[in-house]
């Protein structure tokens, strides 16, 4: 259920709705839009980058993830609540940027602790599906979510609780949408879950402790990487094609409000459909990830994203861009899911937070370089198409560092 909480942030927000209304509605315009709106999820990243595998070391020193994942949640929803404020007026673009950059660090912060709970509650033949069917799950949860923002506040033509559309009152309510969603389905796995216990005597280790400790041993780890070869190996190509994914999502709605002229209700359409596609390729390869392996299952998944990904960058029909499109979603869930089993079994018992925490590194050390990339290349060129032509690159880099990854199961 938390999987299906949380998914309505990335997909409603940094995606979809909220993200192309500030390129469209709030920014001086598109291009301008797009490069803020990259700039903003780089810094976030970088935060991210920095602060997972440190919060994820002292979290093994304490035990309990449950606490993190509260407070985490608790951060995203109350920076997501506070993009009602946003206006269509260029004052307020720093009010949105810092807001989103936030809700950003928090939505990515509590899925290191809540990804490191997965392997404590799986049988260990088990993780790929558990993965696959939590990830297909969230993907239910955004799309169920997008729907009711499609019926109730953008395509109705009178939003609900009155809201005014000339001042765009029924998009600026996406967010305090979402930061009661996320809020609502999380209290299942915050009140019904098991934890695990910190310390085995039973008593809690002190903060502070935790902290010399947790630091420590981060600093031992990192120093010493090649005793953790293979998860090394795994987390470079993740860090790489994790990178592409993040930017795919990140300006999957502007890119096509921009390049391909739709408007909201068709950007939540095809925001619908492709987390249709996605959790049914996160739920039917969850079964491959058990019987042939996370790597065969990554592997599959990149290359097809290389394949659709260059196929959407050359298209000029609306209509093409559906069609080849919405397929792409068949193999990002599978990436995403498998990608989480991988490091659930590579990672050593005692310190799977902690690698969790190098594992949301892996997937934010470079994160700034393809928001970066993106607004860059949108300037230099002033083409949305080149700015994306850099996630197929990632894509293609990712794929082939995974072949240096073991093939665990």
């Amino acid at each position: 259920m938390y999987d299906w909480a949380n998914s309505a942030f990335p997909t409603v927000i940094t995606t979809f709705v909220f993200a192309a209304y500030f390129a469209k509605g709030v920014a001086a315009d598109e291009v301008t839009g797009t490069s803020q709106w990259g700039y903003a999820l780089s810094l976030s990243g970088l935060a991210i980058a920095i602060a997972g595998p440190i919060l994820g070391a002292i979290a093994d020193r304490t035990g309990r993830r449950k606490p993190w994942i509260a407070l985490f949640t608790l951060i995203a929803a109350l920076a997501s609540l506070s993009l009602w404020q946003v206006e269509p007026d260029t004052r307020f673009v720093m009010t949105a940027l810092i807001s989103v950059a936030i809700a950003n660090f928090a939505f990515e912060m509590g899925m290191v602790f809540y990804n490191a709970m997965l392997p404590d509650l799986s049988p260990p033949a088990r993780i790929g599906r558990w993965s696959g069917w939590a990830w297909g799950l969230g993907y239910a949860g955004g799309l169920s979510c997008l729907a009711i923002v499609l019926v109730g506040l953008v395509q109705a033509e009178t939003p609900w609780f009155g809201l005014d559309k000339d001042s765009a009152e029924h998009l600026r309510a996406t967010g305090p949408f979402v930061a009661i969603w996320m809020a609502l389905f999380a209290l299942p796995l915050l009140l019904l879950t098991p934890d695990r216990p910190g310390d085995p005597s039973g008593e809690p280790t002190p903060m502070i402790t935790a902290i010399r400790g947790g630091l420590a041993t981060l600093a031992d780890t990192l120093g010493n990487l090649r005793r953790y070869r293979d998860a090394a190996w795994f987390l470079f190509a993740r860090m790489i094609y994790t990178d592409g994914l993040n930017t795919l999502f990140a300006f999957g709605g502007i890119y096509a409000a921009g390049t391909f002229g739709m408007n909201f209700q068709e950007l939540i359409l095809f925001g619908i459909a492709m987390n249709v596609t996605a959790g049914l390729g996160a739920f039917g390869f969850a079964w491959a990830d058990d019987r042939l392996g996370a790597k065969w299952t990554i592997t599959v998944a990149v290359a097809a994203l290389v394949i659709l990904g260059t196929t959407v960058l050359v298209i000029e029909s609306k209509t093409l861009f559906w069609v080849f499109g919405v397929p792409l979603g068949l193999f990002v869930g599978p990436a995403q899911s498998a990608s989480r089993s991988m490091m659930a079994r590579l990672a050593p018992q005692d310190m799977r937070t902690e690698f969790f925490g190098l594992y949301a590194l892996s997937g934010k050390a470079t994160a700034f370089m393809g928001p970066a990339l993106v607004a860059l290349l949108t300037d230099v060129f002033h083409s949305q198409r080149a700015g994306m032509a850099s996630v197929v690159v990632l894509f293609v880099v990712g794929l082939l560092l995974m072949r240096k990854v073991p093939d665990a199961r």
